[in-house]
């Protein structure tokens, strides 16, 4: 593929609100879009607004959006050049890149070759020693059985992770902090991994405590040319996944970033790679980053450094698998302000962040200046059991961080879903939380700031305000023989200060 002019018409490859987000880029580009859509999503959003739409299958994902051979057939079926596959899915599947050269579809994305480097984190802890990148200290290779993990942890001393050799999204990663632990947790872990990515290898690596997290993003257009777009932070996590994210790091100055950057070009020119991705570090208290994993795709949190660098990462993404190289150099990257994105899921944190599916009866999305809500839901809409529970992605935009973060408590009150519990209670304690204001984030805030605890204190308290406010007026009817709604109306607006009293006395 020589030119843009080529890609006529794209397949995206997955669902919800990035499947949205995808066609909207490609339509500003006059590129047809092909969606395709599960049984439980054939009145989804991403159906609607692309050109044409396609059953792949049933509605588990194993049947579907997994489904190689299927999303193949559609493509060859609607004409389409390329398929993108946004992230999770078949994003980081090698397999599925090489079905796609072998058919002459160009996959949206790194090389199949690239993708299995990539989904070795060993194997990238490798390349990224070879470069001089420092990397979290722990085995370079898989070990072998339970006995050898304990001596290596011994030597690397506790606490440790044991963490799967492939795969990612916060999968197939056990904490420990003793022999006993890891004994606990050895089994629990080779089934994970076994079970979330087909293979068993397992390493352990130092736990650094406390670190912050901080992304990298990259583009490559295969050619030799390699930028990056400043970092993000995505320290606000709960048991790996991440849920708030930064851009930039309030904890990165300019020399810090200008280093964390030439560790993340070096490592994505040691593996080969082309398109969009993210190099990931850990920052520890001294300001040494360490090298952790490539993620080899599209990044949930990427709106905010389009926010803040004015470049649509999708288009870039697009016109690198079209065989155009970069028209941005690193020195003509210009960031402007800060950003700040959360991930609305329909989980109840209360409930252990359980998922929720339903109806969504009502919505209300914020909006003004700075705010943006990237999402596939609408009233009506049936939130399926069977995929990742995240509904929406709300980010802000502010001159500073701090700005962002005051845009983003304005909006989280303003966001309404009805019909079923979502994440949005929990951003509202993190974002309007003294420790989050002052920027002392760490991969364990959650836990230190007791934000589910202050939840559930919280809501103890708005329960008894009610249950008082109820007794109140109960003894209100009882002591003025009131019969009727409309007579206990009246008499509230005429004696406000008798219906506080009898409040005040509870």
């Amino acid at each position: 593929m020589d030119d843009m002019h080529m890609m006529n018409k794209v397949l995206i490859a997955n669902r919800g609100e990035i499947a949205v987000r995808i066609i909207r880029t490609c339509k500003r580009m006059g590129i047809k879009t092909v969606a395709i859509y599960s049984d439980a999503d054939k009145d989804a959003l991403h159906c609607m607004l692309a050109d044409e739409a396609f059953r792949v299958g049933a509605s588990p994902a194993k049947e579907s959006y997994l489904n190689i051979d299927a999303i193949i057939g559609i493509a060859k079926k609607s004409g389409a050049e390329a398929i993108h596959p946004g992230y999770g899915f078949l994003a980081e599947n090698s397999n599925f890149a090489k079905a796609c050269k072998d058919e002459g579809i160009t996959f949206v994305g790194p090389s199949s070759e690239t993708l299995v480097t990539t989904g070795n984190k060993v194997e990238c802890k490798r390349l990224a020693n070879s470069q001089n990148v420092p990397a979290i200290p722990g085995t370079i290779n898989p070990v072998e059985s339970m006995e050898e993990a304990i001596d290596k942890a011994n030597e690397l001393g506790y606490p440790v992770l044991l963490k799967s050799a492939f795969g990612g999204g916060g999968l197939g990663i056990r904490e420990v902090d003793s022999d006993e632990d890891v004994k606990l947790n050895w089994s629990r872990a080779v089934g994970e991994a076994n079970s979330a990515f087909g293979r068993a290898a397992i390493y352990v690596e130092k736990l650094i405590r406390p670190a912050r997290h901080i992304e990298v993003q990259i583009l490559s257009d295969g050619k030799g040319k390699i930028i990056h777009l400043g970092e993000r932070e995505c320290s606000i996590q709960r048991r790996h996944q991440k849920l708030i994210e930064i851009t930039p790091s309030p904890a990165v100055d300019e020399e810090m970033r200008e280093r964390v950057g030439l560790y993340a070009i070096k490592v994505a020119r040691a593996v080969g790679y082309k398109n969009s991705g993210t190099v990931e570090f850990l920052l520890d208290s001294d300001r040494n980053f360490y090298f952790m994993e490539v993620n080899s795709r599209l990044q949930v949190e990427h709106p905010i450094t389009e926010e803040v660098t004015g470049v649509d990462l999708v288009e870039e993404q697009l016109r690198i698998a079209a065989g155009e190289s970069l028209s941005l150099s690193q020195n003509e990257v210009r960031r402007n302000g800060a950003a700040i994105e959360c991930r609305i899921n329909a989980e109840d944190p209360l409930q252990n962040f359980a998922p929720n599916s339903g109806i969504i009866h009502d919505i209300h999305l914020p909006g003004g200046p700075g705010i943006r809500v990237d999402t596939a839901i609408y009233s009506g809409w049936s939130v399926p059991e069977y995929y990742d529970s995240l509904i929406a992605k709300l980010i802000a935009w502010g001159k500073d961080v701090d700005e962002a973060r005051r845009r983003m408590s304005v909006a989280l009150e303003e966001f309404s879903v009805k019909g079923l519990r979502t994440t949005l209670p929990f951003h509202k304690e993190v974002i309007n939380s003294s420790s989050f204001a002052s920027w002392q984030l760490s991969t364990d805030f959650i836990e230190k700031n007791r934000i589910i605890e202050m939840m559930v204190e919280k809501g103890n308290r708005e329960r008894r305000e009610k249950a008082a406010v109820a007794a109140a007026i109960a003894a209100m009817i009882t002591a003025k023989g009131i019969h009727r709604i409309t007579e206990l109306e009246d008499y509230a607006i005429r004696n406000r200060q008798e219906v506080q009293r009898y409040y005040d006395l509870l």
